[in-house]
């Protein structure tokens, strides 16, 4: 922990990252308490106005309030980000653990499974996947997290190989523990740091495809805000209102980017060999 925070104080761009994605993070959470209007809340009155001291950030084409919606489509950003980064987590974490630990046959088959998931475009697949299935963010999710957990069990199965054969687990055999109790309390703890690294970069990728599908009008549908959602509807009035697609853009770029910085600080702190320390 100290190697992390050491870290963001060298590192003031990692450290503006972080404080922006906790200001989203707060943003979100706290929606509907500073959002200055209704992020649904139709006015023919306001249609299409210009930032102005009324609305911040100006209305879209049905009179709503864009700092509003930005505010609660940072929601279904952080919420999309976070449980399917966990749920791709749980899976990889999973598969990576039996393969590294036990190697041989168990291994193969298992590697052999992530090698056949990844000759699969992830980006079409999710595409595919959710224009079958019924529309809803619940969907997204699930859909992310079970087509984003194969570079996490390979990272996982890469450092139980590394550590199986340790003293502190040979130490535990001999103490008796089960299998499962040394996969889980014994060497997982001592992978915590590519796995900090993986879930920080796994939620800016979560980010960005959930924005893309919604962007490509699949999954969070109107009226629901969402920065993807925003962007696509924004796009056809880009030459007259030129805020409908500025501020959700930058509001994905920022946030993407900041979770990617967050990572990046994260594994040259507790990863030497990125910073060029030996």
């Amino acid at each position: 922990m100290n190697e992390i925070i050491n870290a963001f104080k060298k590192n003031k761009l990692a450290l503006i990252s972080l404080i922006f994605v906790l200001f989203v993070i707060i943003a979100a959470v706290f929606a509907p308490y500073i959002s200055p209007y209704n992020p649904d809340k139709i006015d023919v009155n306001a249609i299409l106005q210009p930032p102005n001291p009324a609305h911040l950030l100006g209305t879209d084409q049905l009179g709503r309030d864009i700092l509003s919606r930005l505010i609660f489509g940072a929601r279904i950003s952080i919420e999309v980000g976070f449980i399917a980064v966990s749920l791709s987590l749980l899976i990889g974490i999973f598969i990576g653990a039996y393969a590294g630990y036990y190697g041989g046959v168990i291994d193969s088959i298992l590697m052999r499974f992530v090698d056949i998931m990844l000759t699969f475009p992830s980006f079409f697949l999710i595409l595919a996947i959710s224009a079958i299935l019924k529309p809803s963010i619940i969907n997204i999710m699930i859909i992310i997290g079970l087509t984003s957990w194969m570079g996490i069990a390979r990272i996982i199965r890469a450092e139980f190989t590394q550590n199986r054969e340790k003293d502190y687990v040979l130490s535990a055999r001999a103490a008796g523990a089960s299998d499962s109790y040394i996969m889980f309390f014994e060497i997982l703890p001592n992978t915590i740091a590519p796995i900090l690294v993986s879930a920080t970069l796994g939620i800016a990728g979560a980010i960005l495809i959930q924005a893309s599908l919604a962007f490509l009008g699949i999954g969070i549908m109107p009226p629901t805000a969402s920065w993807g959602g925003m962007l696509s509807r924004g796009k056809t009035y880009i030459m007259v209102a030129w805020w409908l697609t500025l501020f959700p853009g930058i509001a994905i770029l920022l946030t993407v980017l900041s979770f990617n910085l967050i990572g990046e600080a994260v594994r040259n702190a507790l990863d030497p060999r990125y910073s060029g320390e030996r």
